[in-house]
């Protein structure tokens, strides 16, 4: 597959939600920590999917010709035929012919470490390729009020453990896709004399969390939207 045939997938997070969901997220402990371990090699390479040092989530273009065989094919892989998320994904695949499943959860599972470790680090440069100017903002403030009362965070992104989707709706043209993250986290805050004041340094923290994704299946624009968050309790 040439390169012409891949499309960038960004996504952009919505304000409020997501804004309350990572300062709950960083840090905060499910009584599942685990010892560290050693997974903290740098992700300067992410591999030929993310081209711009880990900013850009793209994903690969099926063809919209094929036959019914080759166009459910990934999705009878990722779901048995006849349930009801292999009968979504397909109502989801008809909308929208380059939709992968597979490829999708790929590209989620990186734009949430993206997203939750620049917020961590601070990082605005990397916020801002890939955040709406809204929601840009609001983390700003936040990295700012944090900056303001000289309080650091230090933290460790293990790993996505577990991505699933759990489920599809297709409301007139708009898509929308829920995934279940379960991810592992090494958080702390520290106040400007160093006192921690949240979190724990030395165990990692497991994470549950559920991220709805939207898009207009009738729009050239690939971009999907994260449109709600939610704290998994189990």
């Amino acid at each position: 597959m040439g390169s012409n045939d891949f499309i960038t997938l960004f996504f952009l997070v919505a304000a409020v939600l997501i804004f309350l969901q990572l300062r709950s997220v960083l840090g905060r402990r499910t009584g599942n920590e685990k010892p560290p371990r050693d997974l903290y090699t740098p992700r300067d390479a992410v591999g030929p999917e993310t081209p711009d040092a880990g900013k850009v989530v793209t994903l690969p273009r099926r063809d919209a010709t094929s036959d019914d065989d080759d166009r459910f094919a990934a999705i009878d892989a990722f779901a048995p035929a006849g349930t009801p998320l292999n009968d979504s994904l397909r109502e989801m695949n008809k909308a929208d012919a380059s939709f992968n499943p597979k490829e999708f959860l790929n590209g989620a599972r990186m734009a949430y470490e993206m997203v939750v470790t620049a917020f961590a680090d601070g990082d605005r440069k990397t916020l801002k390729t890939l955040l709406s100017r809204e929601v840009y903002d609001g983390f700003d403030a936040a990295i700012g009020e944090r900056e303001a009362k000289g309080e650091k965070v230090k933290s460790t992104f293990v790993g996505v453990e577990k991505a699933e989707i759990t489920n599809v709706e297709l409301k007139a043209s708009e898509a929308q896709i829920t995934v279940r993250m379960v991810s592992q986290l090494i958080s702390a805050t520290y106040d400007k004399d160093d006192k921690l004041l949240d979190g724990d340094a030395e165990n990692v923290a497991e994470v549950n969390d559920l991220w709805t994704f939207a898009r207009d299946t009738r729009s050239r624009d690939p971009n999907w939207k994260l449109v709600a968050t939610e704290s998994e309790h189990e």
